[in-house]
């Protein structure tokens, strides 16, 4: 059986040294992040950040300045004992952290989540877009491949900033182990990938293109990030008009001007 990988009941501050990470953390000792611009020792890979909702962290991509994709399970809102609901959480309780060391340089807000209208749990459907309170100068970005669909045999390299139980050092982002895609569904992939909790809504990078074909959704995992379970992508390529959603809200459309994104 598939088990959702990201997200993760892990929050407060990235841990900052390579000791075993408690199940939860309190927030008390997270750091006072302004809006700092990047360093200048920020990396290509800083497109990769982390997306934290109250006790739940994953991961995502910026793919535009202002605009970073993840998994829709990642925000959808929860009950008391963390069950996702079929709804989203409010974009001010969304924050997106940057940099990929042990702590992060810096990081914004959100103004809305966009996704479509099912996903929450994950499966079909399981991706979604947040849109930045502003705009990231000096921050790479990365496309995504909606031109063309996924096919066998696309080498897939996973990125997020998940931690295995059995993993010997902190949260930061990592490079997963992936490899070649075995099976290209309706609206997702599937591969043998190392993968994590926390990984949720990394992107899925082809490793010849450099672009993102999908975003991590679940996977079955064994504590250890050194072993490539079954692991399925959600496929960016099905859900164009999220992004063409996404873009009108960007330059001011109202998220409730917009048609629903229909999983049907």
């Amino acid at each position: 059986m598939l088990a959702l990988t990201g997200c993760a009941r892990l929050f407060g501050a990235r841990a900052d040294a390579p000791a075993p990470v408690p199940a939860s953390l309190p927030n008390d000792d997270a750091p006072e992040l302004g809006e700092s611009e990047p360093p200048a020792i920020a990396s290509e890979d800083d497109y990769v950040v982390r997306i934290v909702v109250g006790s739940v962290t994953c991961s995502g991509a910026l793919i535009r300045d202002d605009r970073v994709l993840t998994a829709h399970h990642c925000v959808a809102a929860r009950d008391g004992k963390g069950a996702p609901l079929t709804h989203d959480v409010k974009p001010e309780n969304v924050r997106v952290e940057l940099g990929g060391d042990y702590l992060p340089w810096g990081e914004v807000g959100v103004r809305a989540v966009l996704a479509p209208n099912c996903g929450y749990v994950s499966g079909d459907g399981d991706l979604a877009v947040l849109i930045l309170a502003r705009h990231l100068t000096g921050v790479a970005t990365r496309p995504i491949r909606l031109e063309e669909p996924p096919t066998k045999h696309d080498q897939i390299e996973p990125i997020g900033f998940g931690r295995c139980a059995l993993s010997g050092d902190g949260i930061h982002r990592k490079h997963r182990l992936g490899g070649a895609i075995e099976l290209v569904a309706d609206g997702r992939f599937r591969l043998g990938a190392g993968i994590c909790p926390g990984d949720s809504g990394g992107p899925a990078v082809s490793q010849d293109s450099g672009e993102i074909l999908g975003v991590i959704s679940a996977s079955a995992m064994d504590g250890d990030e050194l072993t490539r379970d079954r692991s399925e992508f959600v496929r960016v390529d099905r859900w164009r008009a999220l992004f063409a959603n996404a873009a009108m809200v960007s330059t001011g459309t109202s998220p409730s001007e917009l048609p629903p994104v229909d999983c049907k």
